[in-house]
């Protein structure tokens, strides 16, 4: 259960100045040389993921044709020494796990103290819209309590009067490892141990509160630092706990947890087994498994693994192109060829300034033809042109016929 109250409101509004052209061309300068760092990057993943995909499924091929089963309870047979073997059944720690301060004691491999504080919470949200013609973003900030794992600055935050947190917990998070983890009668290496991660929430209940002070209550699984849970303040610390691996016969939390595991004999220890191919088999999977289904599991994992990267190299394809191309839009713009338009007549205009010569002709030709019957024709033409001399001709023809 989480608790999270809601807090204040605050709006606040920025207006953004348009960049001009030349800070549109450099922005999308470095956009294209970023775009092509990740296209080429995108090269790499997609090529080093085949040829990782490839190499892991011929390791996987190789150890399922090598690997010998073995059963827990029968004893270790020395000519298994270097060799890839298979073996399931119940986890084993030498001793329980013990947390002084909270009086808390498990047998398991793992247990993890998850430590968190009441905190205030900053969320913000923004919109962009125009106003007068000039881009303005508006900014809502919002604040909550809530409980976290992390202790979050409040320094870090637009208004920081008023919600204030604690610069760090009471008390810290930790986990405890068992030094030794064994199956059937064989040690697990460190490799295989990291890989028992499947926490479970302690259950608290008919578990007796330790006395340390009267502000240590329990509730929902949760040790709380705090006279009331349910009205907690900032700074408050409430305290659960979490075991991997149960390796006990007790009936509390539970019996011993079953794994199945492949991996190099060598003596009573589990070590990482290198194929022909260079791969690494250190292989730990919760529950009861035969080779075959481990190694089934191992192919879907690496299938899902290729798929991902191969995902992962198309969206850094996809991105590299669209940031080298962005240069492309930027000398497209509308915005921008106006102004390279307006620099050009502006240019044009200057260089028209230093150099200005008028030539003017106008030639305008009356024919007047007379005759028995009296026709008028009167024909007038005038063309001007703008040069750099001016001239005037003037050609007047007039015939008269009777």
């Amino acid at each position: 259960m989480t608790e999270a109250f809601s807090g204040e409101q605050h709006t606040r509004v920025h207006a953004d100045r348009s960049p001009g052209f030349l800070e549109r061309l450099s922005a999308s300068t470095g956009g294209v040389i970023a775009g092509i760092c990740l296209f080429a990057l995108s090269f790499y993943v997609l090529f080093t993921n085949e040829g990782r995909a490839l190499r892991t499924a011929s390791a996987l091929d190789e150890g399922l044709k090598q690997v010998v089963s073995l059963h827990p309870d029968v004893m270790l047979d020395p000519q298994n020494d270097g060799r890839l073997v298979h073996l399931s059944g119940p986890l084993r720690t030498a001793q329980p796990l013990y947390d002084p301060n909270y009086s808390v004691t498990v047998q398991a491999v793992k247990l993890q103290r998850q430590v968190e504080m009441y905190q205030w919470v900053e969320y913000s949200e923004s919109r962009d819209y125009e106003e007068n013609g000039e881009k303005k973003t508006e900014t809502t900030y919002t604040y909550n309590t809530e409980w976290k794992s992390e202790v979050i600055s409040s320094r870090h935050f637009d208004q920081e009067v008023g919600h204030m947190n604690p610069s760090a917990m009471a008390v810290e998070s930790v986990m405890v490892v068992a030094p030794d983890v064994w199956v059937g009668k064989l040690f697990l290496s460190k490799g295989l141990v990291e890989q028992i991660n499947d926490f479970h929430t302690l259950s608290l209940q008919g578990l007796p509160v330790p006395v340390m002070n009267t502000f240590l209550t329990v509730h929902d699984d949760y040790f709380y630092h705090t006279a009331n849970p349910r009205r907690p303040e900032v700074g408050d610390v409430r305290i659960r706990f979490a075991y991997a691996g149960l390796s006990g016969d007790g009936f509390y939390p539970g019996p011993a947890h079953k794994v199945s595991v492949v991996a190099m004999q060598q003596g009573d220890q589990l070590k990482p087994f290198r194929t022909r191919s260079g791969d690494v088999l250190e292989i730990l999977y919760m529950g009861d498994l035969s080779a075959e289904e481990v190694f089934t599991r191992e192919h879907q994992l690496n299938n899902m693994k290729t798929w991902a990267l191969r995902l992962g190299g198309w969206v850094l394809m996809f991105l590299g192109v669209s940031l080298s191309t962005r240069i492309i839009y930027t000398l497209g713009n509308s915005h921008t060829l106006s102004g390279l338009m307006v620099n050009s007549h502006t240019l044009s205009g200057l260089m028209g300034n230093s150099h200005t010569h008028t030539h003017t002709h106008t030639h305008t030709h009356t024919h007047t033809h007379t005759h028995t019957h009296t026709h008028t024709h009167t024909h007038t033409h005038t063309h001007t042109h703008t040069h750099t001399h001016t001239h005037t001709h003037t050609h007047t023809h007039t015939h008269t016929h009777t």
